[in-house]
């Protein structure tokens, strides 16, 4: 438990409802974990929160035939089959999203919301699109920071340089689209930053670019971070999605937080004990 910037109380739904529910085999990441479980934090009629694992893709990309969360979701809740939209890809192939209205980075950790059925799906697509979502993330970044707290406002755009990435700057290709993040310091220690990071907008990579640019990038970003391995370095990107919160249909505020993986915990107690600022 612990304050927003706007001095709200949230608590942890999980604790109380979180479940294991499934296993499967996880092919690609790096490092690729044999058994990963997949936890549901939270259910009710309209909406599922699961704590996504590290290393597993949301849905596919048209390329990999490795599993998905979304190959899951229809195993254990077939029902919400067909529920959203597909993925169009540049090709014409759809990728079937069933239910996610959002998405994680495949080396991204935490909660994810689905909807179970097309009217949850369409109201929590009006909630992104009038960002009345709140995502929380909490990231490990390589370097101590000197601020304590502050705001990027930085738009965000592919590179010229490297078709994976998104950037700031002049090194934009094509058109820029506005990205704001908030962001604290949580802690320091070892050459390493524990920063809060709170997403006004919802762009690719958005996080990891904005911590590029403020020169402290995710610890283990093989794709926006340093190339030399730290000693804390736990294998893949220390970027944990902790929270999210809305209000449903009925005017109640749902609030679920995501436990951290075990990497990522071993991390935070080696390097900030005594340090957290919750």
């Amino acid at each position: 438990m612990f304050d927003s910037p706007r001095g709200e109380r949230f608590c942890a739904v999980s604790s109380v409802v979180e479940q294991c529910f499934y296993t499967a085999k996880v092919g690609g990441s790096n490092p690729s974990p044999r058994i990963v479980e997949i936890k549901i934090l939270y259910e009710d009629e309209d909406f599922l929160v699961v704590n996504k694992p590290a290393g597993l893709m949301v849905h596919g990309d048209g390329r990999s035939s490795e599993p998905t969360l979304v190959d899951w979701l229809l195993r254990e809740r077939p029902e919400i089959k067909d529920v959203g939209e597909p993925l169009v890809l540049t090709n014409g192939q759809k990728i079937g999203r069933h239910g996610l209205v959002h998405r994680l980075d495949k080396g991204t950790s935490g909660v994810l919301a689905v909807a179970k059925n097309q009217t949850a799906f369409d109201y929590l697509k009006h909630l992104f699109q009038k960002r009345k979502v709140e995502k929380i993330y909490h990231a490990i970044l390589s370097g101590e920071m000197n601020r304590d707290d502050g705001i990027i406002e930085k738009p965000i755009g592919r590179s010229t340089h490297d078709f994976r990435k998104k950037t700031v700057g002049l090194s934009i290709a094509g058109k820029e689209r506005e990205a704001v993040t908030f962001y604290r310091v949580l802690a320091r220690g070892r050459g390493l930053s524990f920063v809060e990071f709170i997403p006004k907008t919802g762009r690719t990579h958005q996080i990891r670019v904005h911590a590029k640019f403020l020169g402290y990038p995710v610890l283990g970003d093989s794709l926006y971070g340093k190339k030399q391995a730290s000693e804390s370095d736990i294998g893949r990107m220390a970027l944990h999605a902790r929270e999210i919160s809305f209000v449903n249909q009925a005017g109640r505020k749902i609030s679920v937080i995501a436990p951290y993986p075990e990497d990522f915990e071993t991390v935070l107690k080696s390097s900030f004990a005594g340090k957290l600022r919750f």
